[in-house]
């Protein structure tokens, strides 16, 4: 049960750091915003877990965020805790106002000119019912290449932030030559970690290609979901944790260390361990 008490008005959750460039985004559109931040790292990575192992990580998760800052309004900024759990969370935490993450399928359809998609996300994402249901829905007149990429989402995670452009580049090619190689003229990043990789992608797959993710449309449907909700917030408590911070559940000491680094570089705070 929440408190009197909130400290944040958006937390966001993710097996790792993926879902950063989520809450940077929301932070432009409304910078007044006070954002927490988890990182579920000792579960990482959630892509290769059954559903069942999947929801019962988040909702441990979700529980630690409502214990320790009990949000206005959480955003689950993980597409593939989004498209396997994300009704079963809802109807865990029926008070919590929960955002999800899903990937920008629609926006592909509209933006492809050959209507040759490529969709690159975790396993669990692309063999998700909900993934394909959303491709049959606004996709149908397109060809949509799927690609599951678990080894780029622990690139991402373990070594991204401290690699070399040239090592940046290795790392997406394979992804970006298996879209050229069928044509597609649309990439849609659907983990939030590819967010990190966002401009390297883009660079890699050359001005004729769209490399796309969620990250506009999440910020302003949480926007409007926690303004719709203001009517209930509770009282605000401002001492508990710094503004932006990012919290992990695990971490090994040279992890710690990296965490700091990419923390230092995005200008964030580091919030440390929880449990």
């Amino acid at each position: 049960m929440k408190s009197d008490f909130c400290c944040a008005d958006f937390a966001f959750l993710d097996s790792g750091t993926g879902g950063i460039p989520y809450m940077l985004a929301l932070k432009q559109k409304q910078p007044s915003a006070r954002c927490v931040y988890l990182g579920d790292t000792k579960h990482f990575p959630y892509g290769e877990k059954s559903v069942e192992e999947i929801t019962e990580c988040a909702a441990k998760s979700i529980s630690v965020i409502v214990k320790k800052w009990n949000p206005h309004t959480l955003i689950i900024a993980c597409n593939t805790i989004s498209v396997t759990a994300l009704e079963r969370l809802r109807s865990l935490f029926p008070k919590l106002p929960i955002v999800g993450t899903v990937p920008a399928i629609k926006l592909a359809a509209r933006l492809t000119l050959n209507k040759k998609i490529g969709f690159l996300a975790t396993n669990a994402s692309v063999n998700s019912p909900y993934s394909k249901r959303l491709i049959d829905d606004f996709a149908e007149n397109c060809q949509v290449y799927c690609r599951g990429d678990p080894e780029l989402v622990r690139f991402i995670e373990k070594d991204f932030f401290t690699a070399s452009i040239e090592q940046k580049k290795n790392a997406v090619k394979p992804a970006v030559d298996f879209f050229a190689s069928n044509g597609c003229d649309v990439i849609i990043l659907g983990c939030t970690h590819f967010t990190h990789i966002a401009d390297i992608m883009q660079l890699v797959a050359g001005n004729n290609v769209k490399v796309i993710d969620s990250r506009e449309g999440v910020s302003k449907q949480a926007i409007r979901v926690e303004s719709e909700d203001s009517s209930k917030k509770t009282e605000y408590l401002s001492e508990s944790f710094k503004d932006m911070s990012f919290f992990a559940t695990a971490a090994a000491p040279e992890e710690e260390k990296e965490y700091k680094l990419l923390c230092k570089r995005l200008d964030i705070p580091w919030g440390g361990i929880v449990q």
